[in-house]
C-alpha cells in the first residue's frame, strides 16, 4: 500500500502574482481537512459488555457448573473491540482476566487441585487469544479508515484513474524529485468587475461551478490539481506521474476549458459582458516536486521557474487579448509528441518580455474568435 502522505497535496509553492493574489482572494484549499463521518457508536454497548462481564464473573464463583465458564469473556472483549481502540480491548482483556483470578480465588481459595486450575487456564487462553484477534481487527480497520482517508484526499486533486494509480505506488509522494511537466494557469478574467454588484452567496455559487467546470477538464486529460487560486487552478501534467502526452494533454485541456465555459455561457444565457470568460498560460519544463513547510505543516508542492514562467504567460493573456498563451517550449513539445495539427492551433504571437522576467519568451496563443467547436478541444 502506497505511503501517500495526507497533508497538503500539491499545493503550490511559489509566489504567485501579487496583485492578482488580492483580486481572486485566492485561499490554500488543499490544507483544509477532508470532513470524516465517525464510526457510529452505540452508547449501551459499553454498559451491556460491563454487566456481561460481571454476570459471568457472578455465574463462574458460585456456579457448581465443572465447565470454564470465563471463557464466555471473549464476548466481552470482542464488544470492546468494537466500541473502543486498542485501549479499550486491552483494559476489557486485562479486567476479564483479573475477574477470571478473583473467581477462582473466592471458589477455590490458594489450593491447586483438581480440574479447577486447568478450567481457569483455559479461560485465561481464550481471553488472551481473543484479545490478540481484537487487536488485529482493530489495526485492520485503523488502516481501512486510513486508507479512505488517503482516497478521498486524492480524490479532490487527481482523477479516478490516477488515484487508483497513485495508491499503489510504493514511492511516496513526499519524496523530492526533479522532472519535465506542463504547468497550466487559469483564471477569470475581469472577476473584481464582474462581481461587484453580485451578493455574497451568488459570488460563491458562480465560483463553485466554474471550478467544478475547469476540475472537470484537468482530470478528464489526465493532469493534477495543484491549488485553486480562488476564481482559477493551477494544474499539473506530468507531476507526480508522468506521460508521454502531459504537453498534448495540456493543451488540450485549456481549448476544452474554453469550450466548458462557453457551453456554460451559452447553457445560462450569457453573453457580450455577462458572459464569463477565462484565461490560460501554459509553460513546459523542469519542475521541482517535494515537500515543503514546517514540523507541523508539510505540504507537497511543485515550484520552480517552469511554474513562475507560467503564470506571467497566463498574466499576459490580458495584453494580447488571447483566450490561450503557451510558450515555444510547450510548441516544441507539441511536436516532438506527435501533435502537430494541435500545435497548429496556436498563432504565433512573436516575443514579449513577461513582467519580472529580463529575458523575451516566445509565445503561442489562441483567440476567442478563433476557436472553432465542437472540435477545439480535440
Amino acid at each position: 500500500m502506497s505511503s501517500i502522505r495526507s497533508t497538503g497535496i500539491m499545493t503550490h509553492g511559489h509566489q504567485h502574482d501579487c496583485a492578482r493574489g488580492s483580486e481572486t482572494g485566492s485561499r490554500d484549499w488543499s490544507d483544509t481537512p477532508m470532513p470524516i463521518t465517525p464510526t457510529p457508536r452505540l452508547p449501551l454497548l459499553p454498559l451491556a459488555a460491563a454487566a456481561l462481564a460481571i454476570g459471568i464473573f457472578i455465574f463462574d464463583t458460585l456456579s457448581p457448573m465443572q465447565f470454564a465458564v470465563a471463557v464466555l469473556y471473549v464476548v466481552v472483549v470482542f464488544m470492546a473491540a468494537t466500541y473502543y481502540q486498542r485501549w479499550g480491548v486491552v483494559l476489557a482483556a486485562g479486567a476479564c482476566s483479573v475477574l477470571t483470578v478473583l473467581s477462582y480465588l473466592l471458589a477455590h481459595g490458594l489450593t491447586f487441585e483438581g480440574t479447577a486450575p486447568d478450567r481457569s487456564l483455559v479461560s485465561l487462553a481464550a481471553i488472551g487469544i481473543t484479545t490478540f484477534l481484537a487487536l488485529m481487527y482493530v489495526s485492520a480497520q485503523e488502516r481501512l479508515r486510513h486508507t479512505e482517508r488517503h482516497r478521498a484526499n486524492l480524490a479532490r486533486f487527481f482523477s479516478p484513474q490516477r488515484v487508483d494509480q497513485l495508491m499503489e505506488i510504493d514511492t511516496p509522494l513526499s519524496v523530492a524529485r526533479y522532472q519535465p511537466a506542463a504547468v497550466l494557469f487559469v483564471d477569470m478574467v475581469g472577476f473584481t468587475a464582474y462581481c461587484s454588484t453580485m451578493a455574497p452567496d451568488a459570488v460563491i455559487a458562480m465560483l463553485r461551478n466554474l471550478l467544478a467546470f475547469l476540475s472537470a477538464s484537468v482530470f478528464s486529460h489526465e493532469g493534477t490539481i495543484d491549488k485553486f487560486l480562488g476564481d482559477g487552478l493551477l494544474a499539473v501534467f506530468g507531476a507526480p506521474v508522468p506521460s508521454p502526452r502531459d504537453a498534448t494533454n495540456a493543451a488540450r485541456c485549456a481549448l476544452d476549458m474554453l469550450h466548458s465555459v462557453d457551453r456554460w455561457n451559452e447553457h445560462d444565457h450569457r453573453s457580450g459582458d455577462a458572459a464569463i470568460r477565462v484565461a490560460v498560460g501554459i509553460h513546459y519544463g523542469d519542475v521541482v516536486q517535494g515537500d515543503i513547510g514546517s514540523e507541523k505543516q508539510l505540504e507537497l508542492t511543485v515550484l520552480g521557474d517552469t511554474v513562475n514562467i507560467a503564470s506571467r504567460v497566463e498574466g499576459h493573456c490580458r495584453s494580447l487579448d488571447a483566450a490561450v498563451l503557451v510558450t515555444e517550449a510547450v510548441v516544441d513539445a507539441l511536436h516532438s509528441e506527435g501533435s502537430d495539427d494541435l500545435a497548429a492551433r496556436f498563432a504565433d504571437q512573436g516575443r514579449h518580455t513577461l513582467r519580472g522576467r529580463a529575458e523575451p519568451v516566445h509565445l503561442y496563443g489562441v483567440s476567442r474568435s478563433a476557436l472553432s467547436w465542437p472540435d477545439a478541444c480535440c
